[in-house]
């Protein structure tokens, strides 16, 4: 008995969604991101609006003073859906877990110079507060935000700041230093060089405008907290104690420099849409620019004395090139 084995190709009738499809302009093949983001938020048939805010649709355009036109044009540059952001950061979670062993495994946190320590407490472990501040936002920008590709994208990166928290909480652990822990929270609490930073975040928790949140948190705090800490402090320790602070934060500005990316490529279409969208930009990046220099400063003079302007007009420089970049202008 003879078997003869055939190959078929079986054409599909759809390449796609119909949606998908429409919006495309063919019937073409869709990526993974396209199919998990264009076109689903949700837009008709509400039961009813919210009791605290009835003259708003529990999804409505209207709760941000930026206006588009496709709201999807607000798209995420990384493609991340939620299996493409979990694959990416199993591999960071993977690399900085590998990083933490090695430290514990040879003693070089352990061994770390005691005045390093000491300065690590003072600068870095309070910012675990600021992280979860972070998430509070980003959860507020993707509960209002309208549209999936931004608000998916808000919601990654609200879980994302959870991981940066509990890094720093971490590295204390290495450290051996719990104490320090308890140490940073009485500083985020009471000491008077924290304060105007706790007090801007806990501001951003009570902002009404969610693309306005986005602008304050996302772009111009982190974008200057992160350089100031993750870049110029480390270099800094890595001068005077060695590397070993630096191994321990590669998830911070691996994610920062990954983040960035989306943030800047979101400001950039929503600024391009019109000009009443670009001067409402440039007055947010303004008013949150100017809070965040105010509450940065004394965190700079721990980390950095005498330093502490300079290089803090360097950062202002830096996000001032980002937004001259996004179509903003500084």
């Amino acid at each position: 008995m003879t078997m003869d084995l055939r190959t078929i190709t079986i054409q599909p009738l759809r390449q796609t969604f119909g949606h998908l499809a429409r919006r495309m302009g063919a019937d073409k093949p869709a990526s993974r991101y396209m199919e998990g983001t264009m076109d689903l938020q949700p837009v008709e048939n509400f039961h009813y609006r919210p009791t605290w805010d009835a003259e708003h649709d529990i999804f409505d355009p209207r709760l941000t003073r930026i206006v588009m036109k496709d709201w999807y044009a607000l798209k995420d540059p990384r493609q991340f859906y939620y299996g493409a952001w979990v694959l990416a950061r199993g591999r960071m979670q993977e690399t900085a877990g590998a990083d933490f062993d090695l430290a514990d495994e040879q003693g070089l946190a352990a061994g770390y110079s005691a005045e390093g320590k000491q300065l690590v407490n003072k600068v870095l472990l309070p910012l675990r507060h600021v992280a979860w501040a972070s998430n509070i936002n980003n959860s507020f920008v993707s509960a209002y935000g309208y549209g999936i590709a931004i608000a998916q994208a808000a919601a990654y990166a609200s879980m994302d700041q959870l991981g940066i928290a509990q890094y720093i909480t971490r590295l204390a652990i290495s450290f051996e230093e719990i104490d320090a822990l308890n140490e940073a929270k009485t500083a985020w609490l009471n000491a008077p060089e924290w304060q105007g930073l706790r007090r801007w975040v806990e501001d951003q928790m009570v902002m009404q405008d969610w693309f306005e949140l986005f602008v304050a948190q996302n772009f111009v705090l982190e974008g200057l907290l992160y350089p100031l800490v993750y870049e110029k402090f480390n270099a800094k320790l890595n001068a005077a104690y060695g590397p070993v602070v630096t191994m321990l934060t590669r998830f911070q500005r691996e994610w920062y420099a990954e983040n960035a990316k989306w943030v800047d490529t979101v400001l950039k279409a929503a600024a391009a849409e019109s000009p009443e969208n670009k001067a409402v930009l440039a007055e947010w990046v303004h008013n949150a620019k100017q809070r965040s220099i105010e509450a940065l400063t004394p965190v700079a003079e721990i980390a950095f004395g005498a330093d502490a302007n300079s290089i803090m007009e360097l950062l202002v420089g830096q996000i001032n090139a980002r937004a001259i970049k996004a179509g903003i202008g500084a």
